[in-house]
């Protein structure tokens, strides 16, 4: 490593200028790839919805509320939120879901679909009570039977386009139990109109052509349009809840505020890496140039893993990653102490390096380690902001060991290598 640690030095030097254009928000394919900033930073909502288990078996509850968090992040997904956050969360005896929607253009109508759509389902015509119901009419006298054919028995939904014709369709995919189901609905249905109700509101009533076995179906009408069959897709993937909800709390955080937000937590980490700097500058001297020189590249390297993953930056992931800057310099100042206590042995540069990295990696190596495993408990048994700084402070640690053990040494070994022969010559 020190024979080429010139090349090396230049390759990480290099990365780290590459890193620094590509998090920088106005460079780098900008519009393409984004930061992805959370709630409090751009703004948003923060939905509370209380879950209306009392129909639901006590055995079955746990499994309903987790099929319910999916369905909602499904819905969620649709309105270009910027990794929308969907978790439950229990108070007393009361299950709630909690929906956080940030940088969500039309956030009224996020919210008034999310509360308007709980239930889809396909319906038979009552052929008793309706004289249309030989016919593919459907109309406000028609009355339809349950069945118990609902949305959670769709594994998907696109739009596609007529080979002939080119009119838009709806194309529909049933998982193996609601493949079934659907057989034997449309068996005993062809040539009459199977109704397709969300919110106990009609939507769509296609009629059955023919009886479909695979649990693979596709909507068709003469009068559909593109934007008609986009908008019974995205219903269609929304699912269907498998226990009602009701909207408990708002809270709404304004673009402005968040903006605000965003501006100071920058100011406040440029000022907090600036005075660790200075610290390391006015203390370890030549040192303190190394690692100075090594956390900025540190932080252009870390930054640009969290937008290349990419991790939604909180409030508090931003904490977690100043924290991971503290803790990047307090792993250089163990090495250069312990190359002060090898120097005042009497020994030269080369060695004593060599001896400072070797003494001080064992305390390195266990602090993170530990830090390690707390963010990751922190992150698997936590749920919202406590997350984001869980995931932050895990990336920026590990990110941290390489900086302290092979940037900085790389700088030693580069810079000091004049004082390490001359120190051999003596």
């Amino acid at each position: 490593m020190k024979r080429h640690a010139g090349l090396y030095l230049s390759l990480v030097i290099f990365l780290a200028l590459v890193a620094g254009v590509f998090v920088y928000p106005k460079y780098f394919g900008a519009e393409n790839r984004p930061w992805q900033l959370g709630l409090d930073l751009v703004g948003g909502a923060h939905l509370v919805y209380q879950i209306d288990l009392s129909k639901i078996p006590s055995a079955d509850q746990g499994s309903v509320v987790a099929g319910l968090r999916d369905v909602i992040e499904k819905r969620v997904n649709l309105y270009g939120a910027n990794e929308p956050q969907v978790y439950t969360a229990q108070t007393g005896n009361d299950t709630q879901l909690i929906v956080e929607l940030a940088g969500v253009k039309d956030l009224s109508a996020a919210i008034q679909d999310i509360g308007a759509t709980p239930l889809l389902d396909f319906r038979e015509v009552d052929q008793s009570a309706s004289s249309t119901a030989s016919s593919t009419i459907v109309d406000a006298n028609t009355k339809f039977i349950y069945t118990n054919l609902t949305g959670q028995y769709i594994s998907g939904a696109q739009l596609i386009f007529n080979q002939t014709t080119g009119a838009p369709q709806v194309s529909i995919t049933f998982n193996d139990e609601g493949a079934k189901i659907f057989q034997r609905m449309t068996a005993a249905n062809v040539g009459k109109p199977l109704a397709i109700f969300l919110d106990n509101q009609l939507i769509e009533a296609p009629t059955v052509s023919e009886e479909i076995p695979n649990g693979k179906a596709i909507i068709s009408g003469g009068n559909m349009t593109v934007d008609a069959a986009r908008t019974l897709v995205q219903r269609f993937n929304a699912g269907a809840l498998p226990a009602p909800i009701t909207l408990i709390n708002q809270q709404t955080v304004s673009a402005t505020l968040g903006n605000d937000s965003l501006q100071k937590v920058i100011v406040a980490g440029a000022v907090g890496t600036l005075l660790v700097i200075l610290f390391m500058l006015a203390y370890y001297g030549l040192l303190g140039i190394f690692a100075a020189l090594a956390l900025i590249i540190y932080i252009a390297l870390t930054l640009a893993i969290f937008k290349v993953i990419p991790i939604t930056m909180s409030l508090a992931g931003i904490a977690g990653f100043v924290l991971t800057i503290g803790m990047a310099v307090d792993a250089n100042i163990l090495i250069f102490e312990r190359i002060k206590e090898e120097r005042k042995k009497g020994l030269p540069y080369s060695s004593a390096i060599d001896e400072g990295f070797h003494r001080a990696w064992p305390s390195i190596r266990d602090s993170n380690t530990s830090t390690i495993i707390t963010a990751i408990i922190l992150y698997y048994f936590t749920s919202s902001f406590v997350q984001g700084f869980a995931l932050t402070l895990l990336i920026g640690t590990l990110v941290s060991l390489f900086s302290a053990i092979t940037t900085t040494r790389l700088f030693l070994n580069v810079f000091l290598k004049d004082k390490m022969s001359d120190m051999k010559r003596d």
